[in-house]
Order: C-alpha cells, then structure tokens, then sequence
C-alpha cells in the first residue's frame, strides 16, 4: 500500500515539475521531492559541467547546485537555509556520484563507511568530519536523457524508517527515484531550453554592453528570489503562490537590463563615468526594456515589463524613468517643468523594488571598466546607508538577513575569466 501511494505521488509530482520553468528553482524542487518520496534525511543534486581541464582539454565534471539536509537545518534560526560548500568532482570511477554518472546506472550503498574493497568508488570522509554529520546509506541515481546523455546525478542520503532511525535505501526506493528522474529529467530539458533562450538575450545584451554578462544576471536573480522568498515568508503568503511568483520573478529578474540593446554603444563602452547627456540617453533603456513586454501573454511579460521599467526607481521618488508610459511616452505625473516625476515607496511594484537592491549590490561587488569591486565591509555599508532613500527599508532588512544566502549565490556563479 505504501508503494502505490509513493508513486501515485510521483505521478502527480510530474505535472509539477513541468509547470516549473527556471532550472536553479526546477533543480531544488527535484531534490526536495526526491528525498520526501525515500524519506532521506539529506541530499545533493549535482549537474553535469564541461570545464577546460590543466591542459586546456575539455573535462566533464559534476558541479553541485543543491544540497539539503533536515538534521542539520532543524539547528538554524527561523528561516534560515543550509549553507553547504560549492565544490566540484570529476566524472570517473573514484566518487560515488562520479561513478554514477560515468556508468549512468543507480549506485545504492547501504554503508558508505563500509564500502567494498573491490568496489570501483569510495567515500570522502572529509565531508562528514566538515559538516559534523555522519552519512551512512546514500543512493545516487544519474539524470540521463531518452538519448542517454546524462545531465547530472540526484544522490540522496540516510534513509529514515518510521522510528526515526537510519536505515539503507530498499529496491523499492532505488525503482522510485529512478522513475522519478526519468520524468524530472524531461523538466530538466525544457528549463534548461528557457535557460539558455534567456541567456541568448542576455548575450545580445552582452555584446553591447560588457557589464551584462551570464553570472551578473544569474546572481542578480538569484538574490531576487532569495529577498522575495524572506519578504512571503514575513507577510504570511500561501506556499503556492511563492513557488509560482519565485519562479516568475527568477526568470523576469534575469532580463531587468534586456533594454540595453536599444542604447548606442558609444555610451554602452564607454571606458568612464557617463555625461550629463550620456546619461539621460542612458536612462532610456529602462522604457526600451518595458516596450519588449507591451503585448503581455503571460504573467512572466508582465513582470519583466514591471521590473525592466522600475529597477531604477528610488524609494524616495528620486530615480528614472518616473511616471512614463513606456509605450506612447506620455507623461502621467509631472513636476512643474513638464519632468516625470519618479515613483517612490510602494508605488513602485515589489519586483522592482527588489531588483533594486539586488542589482546594486551585485554591481558594487563587481569590476568594471571604471572600477574595481569595492570590499564587503564598504558594499554592506552602501546599501545600509541608502535604506529609505534609495531602497525599500523592509527590504534592506531583509538582505541583511538573508546574507548568507546572498553569498551563497555569489559562489554559485562566480565571475568567468575574462569577465
């Protein structure tokens, strides 16, 4: 009776999955499920890399992108989420989740700390001794395609039967999660598919202005989502309206500078602080972004209109482009010479208002042409001091609580070399 109902919930869980359309939320999802289906303590989802090796050859590589576990998240303040190390480990025979992926078939271990001999992997022993928690039974099952091409590994950790107590993960746990990530890796496809559309658009981006590059949006949606996730969790909103609005606004996050394509690159590469001049024009791009999204099909265009137009708008009414129809450009508010007044406080929608913060942020840590990333102590300092000026102050709040969640983010998606 238990198996039907494990994998009558599966089979509802697919639905799901496909209406995720953001991979970095598609991928947590995956593995939140996947434990609760096994009843598994903890868990890692790791995707498939392809790195230039030290010899400049191509190296397949497993990168992780989630982990969870309830032990040791059960010891945090209200809130707050696990902080796990972002490593990397080869696709070979020496690793557990390595040799999964290289063979493409489940490894399930009763015992890490009792592997055989003969067996091909072992069990880094670091990790537990790092994290203080003692991993026993784990099984890793591989995201493999229809044409056998694997995209990453799920492996999920200590078994938990009905009294609490670590047990290894059964046949039937092995048949579950292997059904599982066959249809999850379906969903894995299709976000990937928007992923990269996104990023394509934020490559035109890119060749016209160097600032706009794939791990500057990434983080700056990421702490989105993150500052979004606090802010329901405070205001008391139902789980299923945050899943579906964080999964809109990551994705709406992602093109909040998609209207940089329309300014002239003399402004966009220029090597120095703009003019007067040159920054009016450069204004622009927030109208150029919003006209992108006029013909909304879906509530993603709306958003992305909302957030193109206002991430520049400041909480004291100071910032760009104000009250401005992005499509005829007529001006709706006014000050007395004929000048659209800015939005202030929470006339400005709450996705703007976040991306805001988030995108300041990130460009304070960043290099640019004209600058060099400025220290932790000096950003934090920035953004603090602009609470109520420039910045909703409930939100700064919140980024300060969620700072480690923020700088978990930051090491998700470094800088590239070049960059």
């Amino acid at each position: 009776m238990a198996f039907k109902t494990d994998f009558k919930s599966i089979i509802q869980l697919d639905s799901e999955l496909q209406g995720i359309q953001d991979l970095d939320l598609l991928l947590e999802r995956i593995l939140q499920e996947a434990r609760k289906v096994v009843r598994a303590d903890a868990g890692s989802i790791y995707v498939k890399e392809t790195v230039k090796g030290k010899t400049s050859e191509p190296v397949d590589m497993l990168a992780i992108r989630y982990s969870q576990n309830d032990t040791l998240s059960a010891g945090l303040p209200p809130g707050q989420k696990l902080i796990y190390s972002v490593f990397s480990v080869p696709i070979s025979e020496q690793s557990i989740s390595g040799y999964c992926a290289l063979s493409q078939k489940p490894v399930n271990v009763p015992d890490v700390y009792k592997i055989s001999p003969e067996a091909p992997y072992s069990f880094a022993t670091s990790y537990d001794k790092i994290s203080g928690y003692k991993t026993t039974s784990t099984l890793t099952v591989p995201l493999k395609t229809a044409e056998n091409r694997v995209l990453g590994v799920i492996q999920i950790i200590n078994s938990k039967n009905k009294k609490g107590r670590t047990v290894p993960f059964s046949s039937t746990d092995e048949f579950l999660i292997t059904h599982f990530a066959a249809n999850a890796t379906i969903a894995l496809q299709r976000a990937q598919m928007t992923r990269v559309i996104i990023l394509r658009m934020i490559k035109m981006s890119e060749l016209r202005d160097p600032k706009e590059t794939g791990p500057h949006v990434n983080r700056v949606a990421g702490y989105a989502v993150e500052i979004y996730d606090r802010w329901a969790g405070h205001h008391g909103l139902p789980d299923a309206e945050r899943e579906k609005s964080r999964d809109t606004l990551k994705i709406a996050a992602m093109l909040h500078d998609v209207g940089k394509v329309a300014i002239s690159d003399v402004i966009l590469k220029k090597p120095d602080k703009f003019s007067e001049d040159e920054y009016k024009i450069m204004q622009h791009h927030t109208i150029f972004g919003a006209q992108l999204f006029v013909d909304p099909q879906s509530p993603l265009d709306t958003i992305a209109s909302e957030i193109a137009l206002t991430h520049h708008e400041n909480w004291d009414g100071s910032g760009y482009p104000g009250w401005i129809d992005p499509v005829s450009g007529q001006v709706l508010k006014a000050d007395r010479f004929g000048k659209p007044l800015g939005k202030k406080g929470e006339e400005i929608p709450l996705a703007g208002r976040i991306v805001a913060i988030a995108d300041v942020f990130d460009a304070l840590c960043s290099r640019r042409v004209y600058k060099e990333p400025w220290d932790e102590e000096h950003v934090l300092a920035e953004i603090k001091s602009l609470s109520g000026i420039k910045f909703d102050p409930e939100l700064v709040d919140i980024f300060f609580e969620i700072l480690p969640n923020i700088k978990q983010i930051q090491s998700l998606y470094p800088e590239q070399s070049g960059d």
